[in-house]
């Protein structure tokens, strides 16, 4: 049986989701700041006869992340997806969302597997001298505006909005490096929780590429994170980015995938 999450659930949820608190990191940020019944975000729960939840699916605006241990009731989630407006996007462990794949009214986008990464110290942080800052809402389009000038990037329709709820709910922060008036490069966070963060979004213009901008960026950022007592996390496809990220103290834990 498949019902709608409350209040209530709260213990028992956060019980399952702590399986796996990394790779759950934007289930368990969602709840803490939106909780269950805010107007953009919904869960639901398979559950068994004895009221034990089986599997969990998040709806975040136009998001949807299921989780489950094992075996869980597709079908019904897919039902659940199939009532909001579409472009529908979905993400998360990859063996569990692939099963979504052979649902074609889904109208699932670009699908795009990556390696989920976790860091725990910041043992391999260096120290530099670049003047990195923290944005606030009068930078948000500079941000956007960044991030659509990278070929990889595929900018969501809401990305403005969910940035600024990310910064007003303490759910994210973004910081970046300026020259001349203009944003050189910029990381994020999304997903914050009492544990841990998501790192998101690194970028760099084009022409300001092959500077150390976005690596001491993501110094200073570690570092803050860490100290607050946060677990890190990310996902990477490029092999050089990885590299990256394994400098800095990232270990790979997984895969995630995403359609867009």
């Amino acid at each position: 049986m498949i019902r709608k999450l409350t209040e209530q659930d709260h213990q028992q949820v956060l019980t399952f989701l702590s399986e796996e608190p990394s790779i759950n990191l934007f289930i368990i940020g969602d709840i803490e700041a939106f909780g269950y019944s805010s107007e953009f975000q919904e869960l639901w729960a398979e559950v068994d006869e004895q009221d034990t939840i089986k599997a969990i699916l998040l709806r975040y605006h136009q998001s949807f992340i299921p989780y489950a241990t094992g075996e869980f009731d597709v079908n019904g989630f897919v039902s659940i997806m199939k009532q909001y407006n579409q472009p529908i996007y979905l993400s998360g462990k990859s063996d569990i969302v692939e099963k979504f794949e052979v649902f074609e009214e889904l109208s699932l986008g670009k699908k795009q597997v990556t390696f989920f990464a976790e860091c725990l110290s910041d043992d391999c942080l260096g120290d530099n001298n670049v003047d990195v800052k923290k944005a606030t809402i009068e930078d948000v389009d500079q941000i956007i505006e960044l991030r659509s000038s990278i070929e990889e990037f595929q900018i969501r329709s809401d990305a403005r909005k969910m940035l600024i709820n990310a910064m007003e709910s303490n759910t994210g922060r973004t910081y970046y490096t300026i020259r001349q008036g203009v944003m050189t490069a910029c990381v994020s966070t999304t997903a914050e929780n009492s544990i841990s963060a998501m790192i998101v979004g690194v970028c760099t213009r084009k022409e300001n590429r092959r500077q150390g901008l976005a690596t001491a960026i993501m110094e200073k950022l570690f570092k803050v994170v860490l100290a607050e007592g946060k677990t890190l996390c990310l996902f990477y496809d490029n092999p050089e980015a990885g590299r990256i990220y394994k400098r800095l103290g990232f270990k790979d834990i997984g895969k995630w995938t995403m359609y867009r």
